[in-house]
Order: C-alpha cells, then structure tokens, then sequence
C-alpha cells in the first residue's frame, strides 16, 4: 500500500465503503420472500425493507454539502460508515420486521452521507485531468456490487440465518473505517456557516414524499391512488417552494445556481437516463429469463455478473477517455450502445438462446460504463470546486428519483400490458403475451436512451476551456 500514491489510496479507502453500502442493499434484494414466511407479513409490510433504505438515503443527501463544509468530509465520511455498521448491528440483533425496518433507515441515513461526499473526496485528491480514470474505477463498486449482490444473498440464506445478511457488512465497514482514517486527507472547515433549517425541512420533506410514493407504487392502482397523488403533488410542490426559497438566502443548503451551467445541467439528465437504462435491465431480465424462458436464479444472477465487469471495465476506459479528448467523445458513443442494445432486447422470441441475451446485455452494459460516470464526472469538473459536495448531492438525489421512477414505470406497464395482450380477444398464451410486453417494454427504455444522445453533445470538459483559452 505504501507503494501506491496518497491519491489512490483515497480511491480505494472510499471503496470499500461506496462496496459495502450498495452490496447490502443488493443481497437483500432476492430475501424479501423469506422475510415475509419468518415475520408471517404480506409483501407490502416486508416492501418497506428496501423502500425505507431508498427513502431514508434520499432525505440525507440534501445534508450532505453542508455537513462536509461545516465539519469537514473526511469526518462526515467516516461518521457515515460508522452509522452504517451501527444499522448492520442493529439489523442483526434485530427480533421482529419493524426493527430490521428501522435498522434499515438508520443505513440509508448512513449511506446518504456517505455516496455524495465519496464524489467529493476523490475530486479533492486528484487534479480535473485525471478525475475521469479516479471515478471510472471508484464507479466499479457501484455496477459489481449490485450484480454479485443476489447471489451472495442466497448463499448466506442457504447456508447460515438471515441475521448474517448484516454481519456480512461489519468486516467490509471495518476495513473500510480503518483505511478512511490513516489516508483520507482532512478538508476545510466552516465553523460559521448557518444551518438552512427551513431549506433542509423543505427538501427533504419533498423529496421523501416523491420517494415514498414511487417506493409504495407498485402497481397501477397504488401508484394513481388518491393517497399517492397527494403524496407526489405535495413533494412536487414543496420542492418548488424549496427552490424559490433557496434563491433568496446568503448561505443556502443547495446552491441550485450550479444548474446555470449548462454541462452540470445535461450530466444530471444523463445520468438519470443511464439509471433508467441500468434499473430497466434490473428488472426486466429476471422476469424475461425466468417467467419467459423458464431458467434458474443462477442463471438469472450469472447474466449480470460479466455485464457487470464489462460495465466497470468501460468506465474506467471511458474516464480515461474522459481525461485526454473530454466528455463529447465519449459519453453520446456509451448513450449510443446503450440505446441500442437495449432496443434488440426488443426482438427476442421464444426461441432466442440464453447465450444471445447474455452477449446483448454485456454490449449494453459497456454502454453503460461509458456514458454514466463519465457524464457525472463531467458533470462535477464544470462546476467549482468548493460545490462539488452539494452538486454530487444533488446528482445522487436525482438519480434516486429517477431509478425509482424506472422501476416503478416499467413493472407498471409490463403488468398492465401483460394484461391486456393476454385478455383480449384472441388474446395470446401468458408465456407470449409477458415476452411481447417484455420486448415492447425493452424498446421503449432503448428509445427513450437515444433521444438523449443530441442533448449529451452539450457536455463540454477541461479541454474545451482549454482551447477557448488559446
């Protein structure tokens, strides 16, 4: 380790923390059906396991430019990985459903203060030319853990008792904790900098309802609810007068005038687009390889592990790319195979092979890589750098948003579509009727990731300035 330099020592300090956060999440994912024969509790009570984390993190976020600047990243970092391990413990003693429930809060508080000042953290160590690389390989935690996470899961269900899926956590946090202290670097302090009390109500009161209501909509009829349109009208509304309000204070939580720039602006709205991407592939596939095709889990979790790989293997190509050409030669070609792999997930038929659908999602998954960290990156160098905590805030608070709006979205129209092509006259057989709403939802996601390409060529990068400079 002494061999490496200090700036990569941070990057790999913060991996451990960014892996754990998002492995825990993941393993817990395939569980939930246990969960509800050991508590003896329908889905919906059990759904709250992963919607709480999702909406707790989401309410955090806001935070976390405030908390780095008033007290420092580095403490605010590690404060976070210790209140994860302290949600682990408590999700491991716990007794009953509420309590693993209220464990999980305490984690996704944990993991909202942690993922936007990882960002932060890595953009303080290295100069804006080699920024790309540094979050291409800290972005690899983010696309392996998710992929390994089911299949770890079930091999800690089939092997020990559910209360492991949070000791699981403890050694990864650990070493995490222990790194984080010896070569993170401390940033500065603001000891009179004023907490924006009504800013923080606001916000994060608008943004957990969104998130709750997406969370809670599961189905056509929950998600149009009388309940859930008030939920989602009132987040909406809050956060209009969030903003309003935000422009008229000296020291804001969010300085949202870093939407002004138009790169910062066009990396939110790809990185939204490639989360929709990722989470459409998510979820759709499981239901394609199993319900359509009538393969295992272990070959469900085997089509995501190398897409994985290959994902993280490209983002670190593309943050490279990122560094030496800049953000327009990389991120409209990731957006490109992205969009177009995943419109040929739209032509399968019954007697498309597993292999075909592998080779497509490890093409769409370098895509991926190419276009969703790079863009962020991009994102991140545009806007100074004494914002780059709150703009990875409020990057992150969108991509929750908008991951959740793409699960929501695509289980919607797949069950409804399902429906209709199976119920109607002459109605098709329910194995052709889910492929067809399956393709038919693949080709939406896929179109809706090439309409975005013309919109990526804003992205401008350090080069740009450099040859306006000349």
């Amino acid at each position: 380790m002494a061999r490496l330099p200090s700036k990569w020592l941070v990057v790999i300090s913060i991996l451990f923390g960014t892996f754990t956060v998002i492995l825990n999440n993941s393993m817990l994912n395939p569980i939930l059906p246990h969960f509800m024969e050991i508590f003896d509790r329908d889905a919906v009570a059990v759904g709250w396991v992963l919607t709480i984390f999702m909406v707790s993190m989401g309410m955090t976020m806001p935070l976390t430019g405030y908390l780095g600047d008033r007290f420092g990243k580095k403490r605010v970092y590690i404060s976070g990985l210790v209140l994860f391990m302290v949600g682990s413990i408590s999700g491991a003693l716990s007794s009953t459903l509420s309590m693993i429930i209220i464990s999980r809060a305490i984690q996704g508080a944990a993991g909202g203060l942690m993922m936007p000042i990882a960002m932060a953290l890595i953009f303080n160590a290295f100069p804006r030319n080699e920024r790309g690389l540094a979050v291409g390989i800290y972005g690899i935690a983010a696309m392996v853990a998710p992929a390994i996470g089911p299949t770890v899961g079930g091999l800690v269900i089939e092997y020990f008792t559910w209360p492991f899926l949070f000791v699981f956590n403890l050694p990864f946090a650990l070493t995490g904790v222990f790194f984080c202290i010896k070569y993170l670097k401390p940033t500065e302090k603001d000891p009179a900098l004023k907490f924006d009390l009504i800013g923080f109500i606001l916000v994060t009161t608008g943004v957990g309802g969104i998130l709750l209501a997406l969370g809670r909509g599961s189905t056509l009829e929950l998600l149009l609810s009388p309940l859930n349109i008030a939920i989602i009208a009132g987040g909406i509304i809050l956060l209009v007068i969030f903003v309003k309000y935000e422009f008229r204070q000296e020291q804001p939580l969010l300085n949202l005038s870093i939407f002004k720039i138009p790169t910062y602006s066009v990396s939110i709205v790809v990185t939204a687009t490639a989360s929709i991407g990722l989470f459409s592939g998510i979820f759709l596939l499981p239901l394609l390889i199993q319900d359509v095709y009538g393969l295992s889990e272990i070959q469900t979790g085997l089509l995501f592990l190398p897409a994985a790989l290959m994902s993280g293997v490209f983002m670190s190509l593309g943050g490279k790319i990122l560094d030496v050409k800049g953000p327009r030669y990389v991120v409209p070609v990731g957006l490109v195979i992205l969009g177009s792999f995943t419109l040929m997930l739209g032509f399968n038929t019954l007697q498309t092979s597993y292999w075909f659908i592998l080779i497509i999602n490890i093409l769409r998954s370098a895509g991926l890589g190419m276009c969703n960290m790079p863009a962020t990156t991009a994102g991140m160098n545009a806007i100074p750098d004494a914002e780059v905590a709150q703009g990875s805030a409020m990057n992150n608070v969108f991509r929750q948003i908008f991951s959740s709006f793409g699960i929501v979205f695509f289980s919607i129209y797949f069950e409804v579509r399902r429906g209709i092509l199976h119920t109607a006259d002459g109605g098709l057989e329910m194995q052709q009727a889910t492929l067809q709403a399956l393709n038919e939802a693949f080709m939406v996601a896929g179109v809706f990731i090439l309409l975005i390409v013309p919109v990526s060529f804003v992205l401008k990068g350090h080069q740009n300035e450099r040859n306006q400079a000349k």
